[in-house]
C-alpha cells in the first residue's frame, strides 16, 4: 500500500460502466467484483469505493471520501458543500446533459408549473422539486418515489419530476413534459479539506487532466498529408482545424507535411477536397487524448 492514498468514489448504477470506460481511456484500469464494493485500480495511490451517485457528494463533504464522480443534480439535491474539480460531460446514453423535467399525463389539465397548486408530485429528487416549486411560488405535496415513477400518474400522483435523456420512457407512459426543472452533467468533485493537502490536490488535478483530455478527443481524428508548397494555401483553406495545422519540412524542399485534428464526421467530405487541392499521402489516425 502506498504511503499516501486518495479515497475515490466510483458511482454505482447507470454511470458505473461509463465511468470505468472513461478511466480506462485515461490510463486507469478499474475492475469490479460482484462481491465487493471496493473496485481495484492499477494505481497504488488510489483506493476506490463503489457508492450510489445520489449519496456521493454527502460522503465527500464529510471527508469519508476525498473525491468522486456524481451528477450536478445530486450535489444540488443533497446541498453538499463540495468543490468541483471539473465537469465531465458524459452519461449512460448520450454525451450531453440529462434533464430533470416536470411531466404530467398527456390528457391532464396541467400545462405549467402554476397548475400544480395543491397537487401531488412524485419524485426521487424531493429537494430539487421543492426548491423548484418555491421559486415559482407554488404550494404542492412532494412525495419521495422509490422507483417506477413514470407509472404513478394519474392514480398515485398528479405529476412527476423525473430525470430523462431521450424522453422515450415518458412518452411510453403517455406523459408530456411540462417544464424543465434542472439540467445536469457529471462532475468530478472533492472534499474541501482534501484539497488543502498538496499531494492530494496534485493527484486530483492530474486525474482531472487525463479524464478531460479523453472527452476532448471524442469524435475527433488526426489527418496528416504531404503538400507541395505551391498548393499549401489551397489545402489549408479546406481544413476546419481544431487549431492551426502543424506544418513540417520534408527532405524534398518543395513539399511539406501538414498535420491537423478534425471532427471525424467531416472526414468523408474534406478528404476528396484536400486531394483535389493538391494533398497527397493523406493518412487518417485515431486520437485518444487532446491536452490543451
Amino acid at each position: 500500500m502506498a504511503e499516501q492514498v486518495l479515497k475515490l468514489g466510483i458511482p454505482a448504477g447507470s454511470l458505473q460502466e461509463a465511468t470505468a470506460a472513461l478511466f480506462q481511456r485515461a490510463g486507469y484500469k478499474i475492475k469490479f467484483s460482484s462481491r465487493s464494493y471496493y473496485p481495484t485500480i492499477d494505481d497504488a495511490e488510489i483506493q476506490c469505493l463503489l457508492i450510489r451517485a445520489q449519496e456521493m457528494a454527502r460522503y465527500i463533504e464529510q471527508g469519508i471520501l476525498d473525491a468522486g464522480i456524481t451528477g450536478y443534480d445530486w450535489i444540488q439535491e443533497t446541498g453538499a458543500d463540495v468543490v468541483e474539480v471539473c465537469e465531465l460531460v458524459f452519461s449512460k446514453v448520450s454525451r450531453g446533459p440529462v434533464r430533470w423535467v416536470l411531466a404530467a399525463p398527456e390528457d391532464s389539465d396541467i400545462h405549467s408549473v402554476q397548475d400544480l397548486e395543491g397537487k401531488r408530485i412524485a419524485t426521487e429528487a424531493v429537494g430539487l422539486t421543492k426548491a423548484y416549486l418555491a421559486r415559482h411560488g407554488v404550494n404542492a405535496t412532494v412525495e419521495f418515489s422509490w422507483g417506477a415513477t413514470e407509472v404513478k400518474p394519474p392514480q398515485l400522483a398528479d405529476a412527476i419530476v423525473e430525470v430523462t435523456e431521450t424522453g422515450s420512457s415518458l412518452r411510453a407512459n403517455d406523459l408530456k413534459i411540462v417544464d424543465e426543472v434542472l439540467k445536469s452533467t457529471t462532475r468530478f468533485v472533492a472534499n474541501r479539506q482534501s484539497l488543502q493537502d498538496a499531494w492530494k490536490k496534485e493527484k486530483l488535478n492530474n486525474i482531472s487532466l487525463m479524464l478531460k483530455s479523453c472527452l476532448a478527443a471524442e469524435g475527433k481524428v488526426g489527418l496528416m498529408m504531404n503538400v507541395r508548397l505551391e498548393d499549401l494555401d489551397k489545402v489549408i483553406d479546406q481544413l476546419p482545424a481544431l487549431q492551426k495545422p502543424t506544418i513540417s519540412s520534408l527532405s524534398d524542399k518543395e513539399w511539406v507535411d501538414v498535420n491537423t485534428i478534425v471532427e471525424e464526421s467531416v472526414v468523408r467530405t474534406i478528404v476528396p477536397q484536400l486531394k483535389a487541392a493538391g494533398a497527397r499521402g493523406i493518412v487518417e489516425y485515431p486520437i485518444s487524448k487532446i491536452i490543451e
